[in-house]
């Protein structure tokens, strides 16, 4: 049986992109910002697309488009942003700062589906004693849910990168009442008897290495090297052409100081006159070949190749997040960087749904 998930939040489509690897019908993206929605309509034809603010959208303009009925949603995912932490009291859904938070907890509450997934910044757990962390719990255990969290680390899940992100998983206690507690996915990579070792960046991007630093590419490319690791051979399993691997072009100079920084180095590498050339400390990091990637974040402006002199292409980066190479993204270069910084890595998303069928086949 395919169940149906609707992704609010959506963005280019990494944690839709999860489900659907795991067998899940995708049957909505929901997302206020254009580019992204089409690159994830691009990527999930058969699926129904808004692009609007989610707080102009309701429930009946949903179940016309899809020509459902409420009960026919399995599973809810997204990840809100949550901007309006205060320590006055109020729960989450109260402050109304966080309007985009509240109307995940509003569609849930109309929804009703099995399972909901929220993903958010580690931090939160945290934040104010744990009080913003309870409040969530509070908002959805009201629905009727019963919630569990846990912060996962992607690169334990095959993913080439160390990225941290909070999930927080609903059981819908009716629906669901003679089913087990959820249990998180257990880690496939790290240290362990039975674990595999965590994926660098060099087993993720090696075989996309041909590009130059001074050529830039055409969008559309034939592979020129042929996959050396199991999981480029995976990335390219669907794909007979290379999309998104345009190198950026470098002035002559900021070539020559990223020449000085080695291979998992920053700028503590770079001789005392030029450390001041950049603000944030962060500036100057090249990927360590022999290890998984930092964060990739949503602009690369000063994260570098390990090898090359120049930041990562899109398709590098997507290769990080653990998109496969036939997930294309569209607009310009600028906005598919940040296309693939602010997704859901699709392995993580693909382990959670995994754990998720378990307990929807046991209802």
């Amino acid at each position: 049986m395919k169940y149906n998930v609707i992704d609010l939040f959506c963005g280019s489509g990494g944690f839709s992109k999860g489900f659907q690897d795991a067998g899940y019908n995708v049957r909505l993206g929901i997302d206020a910002w254009e580019d992204a929605v089409v690159t994830y309509q691009h990527n999930f034809p058969d699926a129904e697309v808004i692009n609007k603010d989610i707080t102009t959208i309701n429930t009946n303009e949903i179940l016309k488009i899809l020509n459902i009925q409420k009960d026919d949603i399995d599973v809810i995912i997204g990840g809100p942003p949550c901007q309006g932490f205060s320590l006055s009291g109020k729960r989450m859904i109260d402050d109304p700062r966080n309007i985009l938070y509240k109307s995940f907890v509003d569609f849930v509450g109309e929804f009703k589906p099995k399972v909901f997934i929220m993903e958010n910044v580690p931090g939160l757990i945290k934040l104010f004693g744990g009080s913003i962390k309870d409040s969530v719990i509070e908002d959805f255990s009201s629905l009727g849910y019963e919630v569990k969290y846990q912060t996962l680390s992607s690169e334990e899940y095959g993913v080439p990168q160390k990225r941290r992100r909070v999930f927080f998983v609903g059981i819908n206690q009716e629906k669901l009442k003679n089913t087990r507690t959820f249990i998180f996915p257990a880690p496939t990579h790290g240290d362990g008897l039975w674990l595999e070792e965590p994926l660098t960046c060099e087993q993720a991007i090696s075989d996309l290495d041909f590009i130059p630093d001074d050529v830039a590419l055409n969008e559309c490319e034939d592979y020129k090297v042929n996959p050396q690791t199991p999981y480029q051979k995976k990335m390219r399993a669907k794909s007979n052409y290379l999309f998104n691997h345009v190198a950026t072009i470098h002035k002559d100079k900021t070539k020559e100081i990223i020449a000085l920084v080695p291979d998992g180095g920053n700028y503590k590498s770079l001789p005392d006159a030029l450390k001041g050339t950049r603000k944030v400390n962060i500036a100057w990091t090249r990927m360590n070949s022999q290890k998984p990637c930092f964060t990739i974040d949503t602009g690369h402006n000063h994260h570098f190749h390990y090898k090359e002199n120049r930041v990562p292409t899109v398709r590098e980066s997507a290769r990080i997040q653990s998109f496969p190479d036939d997930f294309r993204f569209l607009g310009t270069k600028t906005s598919q960087l940040k296309q693939v910084g602010n997704a859901v890595p699709p392995l993580v998303a693909q382990s959670l749904a995994e754990e998720v069928k378990k307990i929807l086949n046991r209802g």
